[in-house]
């Protein structure tokens, strides 16, 4: 077993997490580029804890222009075991209001701009994406919600899409229609990359608005998303914090295999497969390249 390292990926609203003590700073060089900020390290009880801002300090970059496979590639360069995603979202139920947070247990990936995985021409991989969200660390955050009283829901389906516009009234009515419980900008693509990475992954969808189908609520708006986003961030480093002091010193198996997600992923021959492409994923899926 390894030791239990938490990345805790900040998003709008969320630029650093208090409580780390032994803190530090690193900025971690990647081959695909430069993450959105540097790493902060240090601890939360026992538990060692890296924080990144997903769109950096000041909020410097968009849902389309972060550098997701920079900022995965550096958690798992230093250690990374798990990561907490917070993720600012929109609600399409009403019993779903701003200020509650949602422990999704699905993703419905909408984007079209990005780069979502890891792999490609010269070394082509297939991973498992039916349970996007490592369970144990789901329910460890649930757990952690409900001892600092805190309103959530164990379970959503969070749809992605690409931003940075909000949706149309037609759109948010059909994703509602679609069951879709949350709507965000990040979480897809991060789950996606965590899973090539072989890092647990979960997100706390923090609602900050109805997104636009509520007749009483109207369009969402920066400024109202602001101002609840503060709340939420209060109540979010609480979330994290209790879950970070409670944590195993070991990372728990997945029981789902996210940790374990190469293992027969790997389709290209290894006789064909980009040796540069190859010296890319070094860290990220080295385990596996290394045997073969």
């Amino acid at each position: 077993m390894s030791k239990a390292i938490v990345g805790v990926i900040g998003g709008s609203g969320v630029y650093d997490l208090p409580g780390l003590t032994d803190l530090r700073e690193e900025r971690v060089a990647t081959p695909w580029g430069d993450p959105s900020d540097s790493l902060r390290f240090g601890r939360v009880g026992e538990t060692q804890a890296v924080f990144l801002a997903r769109h950096g300090r000041g909020h410097r970059f968009s849902p389309s222009t972060i550098n997701y496979r920079a900022n995965i590639d550096a958690l798992k360069r230093v250690g990374v075991t798990d990561i907490i995603a917070l993720s600012a979202c929109g609600s399409f139920h009403r019993e779903l209001y701003p200020g509650m947070f949602v422990m999704i247990d699905q993703f419905d990936d909408r984007t079209y701009r990005r780069q979502t995985s890891f792999f490609g021409d010269g070394c082509v991989a297939h991973v498992s994406m039916a349970h996007p969200i490592a369970p144990l660390l789901r329910r460890r955050l649930v757990a952690a919600a409900q001892a600092e009283t805190i309103a959530c829901r164990d379970g959503g389906t969070y749809v992605c899409i690409e931003g940075p516009q909000f949706s149309s009234l037609a759109e948010s009515l059909g994703f509602q229609a679609r069951g879709a419980d949350v709507i965000g900008m990040t979480g897809a693509t991060e789950a996606k990359l965590a899973r090539e990475a072989e890092i647990s992954y979960a997100t706390i969808a923090m609602v900050t608005d109805y997104d636009c189908w509520h007749e009483e609520h109207g369009a969402v708006d920066v400024a109202s998303v602001i101002k609840v986003m503060g709340e939420n961030a209060n109540k979010a480093s609480a979330v994290v914090a209790r879950t970070l002091r409670e944590f195993p010193p070991q990372h728990e198996a997945c029981p789902i295999g996210s940790d374990r997600s190469l293992e027969f992923a790997l389709i290209t021959n290894p006789s064909h497969r980009d040796p540069e492409l190859v010296k890319k994923l070094d860290a990220i899926a080295g385990r596996v390249l290394r045997t073969g």
